[in-house]
């Protein structure tokens, strides 16, 4: 049996990665959509795949605060939703063929169930409390 590996970065996540590499490709595809679309579908479908990276990475910062982890996670979920609604809008106007829309889809169904069971065993991630924020745990509990 071998110990895991302790994570040091955001970076080395999985759903870090996944989202990191689904942007690039969303990037990457919308550089065909057309100019009229500069400013709202491309600008938004860039926006909130870039927004879900950067959400984990705010995530991972803030672990020491579970409540705040969790929120920045939700903020993660959040992106990732609206990405695919972006997503299926892109097919339905003809700008994304459907198999690469598909497959972009999937990715952020991944991701997305990665995020909720991060969200939901929020506990094994964040760092654990202290000696002294257990005391005022319990002395506030007392109350």
């Amino acid at each position: 049996m071998t110990a895991k590996k302790r994570i040091e970065s955001h970076r080395e996540l999985l759903v870090w990665k996944s989202a990191f590499e689904s942007s690039m490709r969303i990037f990457e595809l919308t550089k065909t959509f057309p100019k009229e679309e500069m400013y709202s579908l491309t600008s938004q479908i860039r926006r909130s795949s870039r927004s879900v990276t950067t959400s984990v990475t705010e995530a991972w910062r803030k672990r020491r605060y579970e409540p705040a982890f969790i929120s920045k996670l939700n903020d993660a979920e959040t992106e990732a939703a609206e990405t695919q609604d972006w997503i299926q809008y892109a097919v339905r106007c003809g700008y994304l063929q459907r198999k690469d829309g598909v497959e972009l889809f999937r990715r952020y169904e991944g991701i997305l169930k990665t995020l909720v069971g991060m969200i939901t065993h929020s506990d094994s991630w964040v760092f654990p409390m202290t000696p002294k924020q257990a005391r005022e745990k319990r002395s506030s509990a007392d109350c």
